[in-house]
């Protein structure tokens, strides 16, 4: 995947004295009090932000927060409490500026954080005269939030057609050099986890994954619909009844190619959705009317752990049970361990994966751990982001 790496921009020496925009993704939770809950994203924007000052550049920061109504700023909208906490962070001033479309005075060596981009008029529509007056403000605009590489926005996508130097900053090119080693030229056998209650919400990337991996693991609500599609009894499990059809197409296009969609040969069961619920395993052809499916079964799990000890690639979405619940998280444990065991390139996504990850403690046995959920989800559908589109065309 080509594109302008921002850090190759600053070792050419080709930063110094620039203005640089950064569109970062700073869209962290507050408290009613207006203060920062978790400040992971604003720790993950820093680098970006020192390797311009380094360089020598004027630096221009601006993110999205929450979701406020285009023309009508709110005191809840402001970025007041990222730019104290950016300057904590970077041991300097950072200015916080409103109505900045117009023109912004910043020195080398200075931070300005630019107030909520979606506040512009314009936005989320990518108004090319927003985009345009953007561009006009930076030398180069790096494009640091993956986050929203899925939307054409003008503060992602407008300004990167018009900036003279459109570049992708150090997250947003790790997302990409990730992404592209996992999907793009994979190591066989390529083997992907997609997991979650519903196969409609995953169905495009179930389909668009069937033509390209090894093996294909699903977990959680959408394994039972794929159950229902072998002929196997499900009891009162979430399910999916009238996208069978859909299940069974998948498996034949992974059948056609000489893949597979493992089905479980055991359960997890449960009389009722609880923490403190009766754990029953059982063979998958012996659920039970009244039972509740809620993990695989401990023969499955060790059978999708083999699979993928021997991936050349991983690509995980989604726990395959209910791992929340200490008697149903022994499949999601297992196929976990085993990832953070095997010599395969891992790159995960997703807000539940990322909590299963911190729970076994595996984060440093993931090769890559991917920020942007639902631009994950949208590169696993095998989409071509607005981001990755722009950046490419800009570095031709």
């Amino acid at each position: 995947m080509q594109f302008i790496r921002f850090d190759q921009l600053c070792r050419d020496g080709k930063v110094a004295g620039k203005r640089v925009f950064i569109r970062a993704d700073l869209n962290v939770p507050l408290n009613d009090a207006g203060d920062i809950t978790e400040d992971t994203r604003v720790r993950a924007s820093v680098p970006a932000i020192e390797m311009a000052l380094q360089a020598g550049a004027a630096v221009m920061v601006t993110s999205h927060l929450g979701r406020p109504t285009e023309g009508a700023f709110k005191p809840a909208d402001s970025l007041a409490p990222v730019a104290k906490r950016l300057s904590e962070l970077l041991n300097m001033p950072v200015r916080l500026q409103a109505d900045w479309v117009q023109g912004v005075t910043v020195a080398p060596g200075e931070v300005v954080l630019l107030e909520n981009c979606r506040v512009n008029v314009g936005e989320k529509k990518n108004a090319p005269e927003l985009a345009k007056q953007m561009a006009q403000l930076c030398d180069i605009f790096v494009h640091d939030a993956f986050g929203t590489a899925h939307r054409a926005e003008a503060s992602t996508y407008g300004i990167a057609e018009y900036a003279p130097v459109a570049c992708a900053g150090p997250l947003l090119a790790a997302e990409m050099d990730a992404i592209g080693k996992a999907l793009l030229a994979p190591k066989s056998p390529l083997v992907a986890i997609v997991a979650g209650s519903k196969v409609s919400t995953k169905l495009t990337i179930l389909e668009a994954l069937s033509s390209k991996v090894d093996g294909l693991i699903v977990g959680g609500g959408i394994a039972n619909t794929f159950m229902l599609a072998a002929g196997l009894p499900i009891g009162k499990s979430l399910a999916e009844p009238d996208l069978v059809d859909d299940a069974k197409a998948v498996i034949a296009a992974m059948a056609a190619r000489g893949a597979a969609v493992p089905i479980p040969v055991d359960v997890v069961v449960a009389k009722t959705f609880a923490a403190d619920a009766v754990a029953t395993v059982k063979a998958a052809a012996d659920v039970a009317d009244d039972d509740m499916i809620l993990d695989i079964g401990p023969q499955t799990a060790a059978m999708l752990a083999e699979q993928l000890k021997s991936a050349g690639t991983i690509v995980w979405n989604g726990p395959v049970g209910v791992f929340e619940f200490a008697a149903f998280e022994n499949g999601t444990k297992t196929l976990a361990h085993a990832i953070a065991d095997s010599a395969a390139f891992s790159i995960a996504g997703g807000g539940d994966t990322l909590a299963a990850i911190a729970k076994y403690g595996i984060e440093s046995k993931v090769d890559y751990i991917s920020t942007g959920g639902g631009a994950f989800l949208e590169v696993l559908e095998g989409k071509t982001l607005p981001a990755f589109e722009v950046l490419a065309r800009r570095a031709a």
